[in-house]
Order: structure tokens, then C-alpha cells, then sequence
């Protein structure tokens, strides 16, 4: 089965007119059934927030959870945690509301671009695994080194082992910090998918700190995302589940794209939240 859905269910106006700010992720699962959490990055999150998703999402709606940027390496120490062994506990905590109610598809471990493939880095990794006990988890690179001629089927074989599902991206290729789209499933139970867009010339920082809102200013088009299409087609026969996520959302492209590639691929998600109708409408 593929599930697609958006990075996020704040940024997408166009699928919320009307719809009060407070309740925009009850409108977002009535079109998709499944979104990234990016705010779990941010912090992690508290029982409440977690409590409160789980009740107004649809039974059979599912979570991409961001793991918390301390436990990819985006800043460099635990805080506000008074160790890393604490920042663990309270982040896996954190999923407890998701996973009671069977709706945790993932954590995604995103690393950043200077987290390149050497021995001490790999030792992190079975770390961050053995962190998260039995919780699936996806991992995504942002460092071409893991995927280089001679180590990219070492790094395949690697997460086969120890069992992180991978997190294909499809971004520009624009230097060292960017990652190929490797098509190569490495879990049979699921397989994570995360549209960045193309857009080459903004993906990297150029120093103005603007970089943010021009990196995922990408529209797909149409060829582009049957390409996407074949690729499914392959990646299906070796996971049974894949979560394709539009992550292209710094100009409100993802909504239309993603829904671009559901009528492509002829999907009917049934399960999905009731669409709210307008009182006045005949």
C-alpha cells in the first residue's frame, strides 16, 4: 500500500478556507492519511499535544515523527535534558499517546550535512538505535559519503542489518550535502519517501539566512512525478507499506502535488476524516 501525504499540516492554505487555525489538522486528514510531524524537531513534544492528535485524527491515520534535532546532531549538546540518556527517555515518552493508538508509522532520523560516513559516526547510529528500543525507524542522510561508489552498498547492507527503514529522498543534486535518490528498499516492512523538491540553486545556504524559504521552492512536474510513478512501481515489490511525503512547501506546492500523484496513481484512501461541507451549500 502507499500512503502520501505533506510535511506538515500548517503551511498548506489551500486546502483550508474556512477552517479555524485550531483545526486544520481534523481538515488536513480529510484529504491524506498520514503527515510528517516536523515539530517533534523542535522540541519534544508534551503528552497533551501528542493526546490531542491521536483524538482528532481518523483511527487508521498515521505519524512520520522527526526525531529531535539533539538526537540527529543538529546542536550540539542535550539541552535541556541534563543528559543524552534523559533526551531518549523523554522523546520515546513522547510517543507513547501515538503508539497506543496505532498510529506511530515512523520516526524519521534525519542527519545533517556534516554527518559524514566514518567509524565513530556509524557507532552513533547503532546507538540512536538501540535508544529507540523497537520503535521503526527511518534514516535519512544529507551526506553524499554514505553513498559514494565504494560505500554505497556497505551503508545498504548496514541498514539491512540493523534494520532502519531508509528514507529515499528526491532533492537536487548540489554538492557534498545532498543525498542520490537510491532506490533500494531496505526494510520489507516499510519504506519512507520524502519529496524535496528540485530546486538546485536554492538548496544550499548562501550566507543571508534566507536559505529556509527558498530551499523547498519546487514545483513538480507532471514527467517528474511519473518517474515517481515507475519508482513506486519497483519499491512496492520489495516493502510492503511506502509513505511518500511532499516536503516542497516553501511556495504551497506540496498540497497540489501531492494530490497530483494520488489521481496518477488511481488511490482511493478509504478512512480518511469526514470532508466538512459548507451549511449554505444546495
Amino acid at each position: 500500500m502507499i500512503y502520501i501525504g505533506l510535511a506538515g499540516w500548517g503551511d498548506h492554505d489551500d486546502l483550508y478556507e474556512g477552517t479555524p487555525s485550531n483545526q486544520k489538522l481534523e481538515t488536513y486528514a480529510s484529504f491524506f492519511p498520514v503527515v510528517e510531524l516536523d515539530s517533534s524537531f523542535y522540541a519534544v513534544q508534551p503528552l497533551r499535544n501528542m493526546e490531542k492528535w491521536v483524538r482528532v485524527t481518523p483511527s487508521s491515520f498515521k505519524f512520520v515523527v522527526k526525531a529531535y534535532q539533539g538526537m540527529t546532531g543538529h546542536q550540539k549538546s542535550s539541552e535541556p535534558f541534563e543528559s543524552r540518556e534523559e533526551m531518549f527517555a523523554a522523546f520515546r515518552a513522547s510517543l507513547e499517546p501515538l503508539q497506543r493508538a496505532g498510529k506511530l508509522a515512523m520516526v524519521l532520523c534525519q542527519f545533517p550535512p556534516w554527518f559524514d560516513c566514518k567509524k565513530e559516526h556509524v557507532a552513533y547510529l547503532r546507538y540512536v538505535k538501540e535508544q529507540l528500543k523497537d520503535i521503526p525507524c527511518a534514516l535519512e542522510f544529507r551526506n553524499q559519503t554514505w553513498f559514494t561508489s565504494d560505500m554505497k552498498e556497505r551503508t545498504l547492507s548496514f541498514m539491512k542489518e540493523e534494520n532502519w527503514i531508509h528514507s529515499i529522498c528526491d532533492e537536487p543534486q548540489a554538492g557534498v550535502g545532498s543525498i542520490p535518490a537510491v532506490l533500494q528498499a531496505t526494510n520489507k516492512e516499510a519504506t519512507l519517501i520524502r519529496m524535496h523538491g528540485r530546486n538546485r540553486h536554492g538548496w544550499n545556504d548562501p550566507g543571508n539566512g534566507k536559505w529556509r524559504d527558498v530551499r523547498y521552492l519546487y514545483q513538480y512536474k507532471e514527467h517528474e512525478l511519473k518517474e515517481w510513478q515507475k519508482n513506486l512501481s519497483q519499491l512496492e515489490k520489495e516493502s510492503k507499506t511506502i509513505y511518500m511525503i511532499f516536503n516542497n512547501n516553501s511556495g504551497g506546492d506540496a498540497a497540489g502535488n501531492a494530490q497530483e500523484m494520488i489521481s496518477m496513481l488511481d488511490i482511493e484512501y478509504t478512512g480518511l476524516a469526514p470532508r466538512q461541507l459548507d451549511l449554505f451549500s444546495e
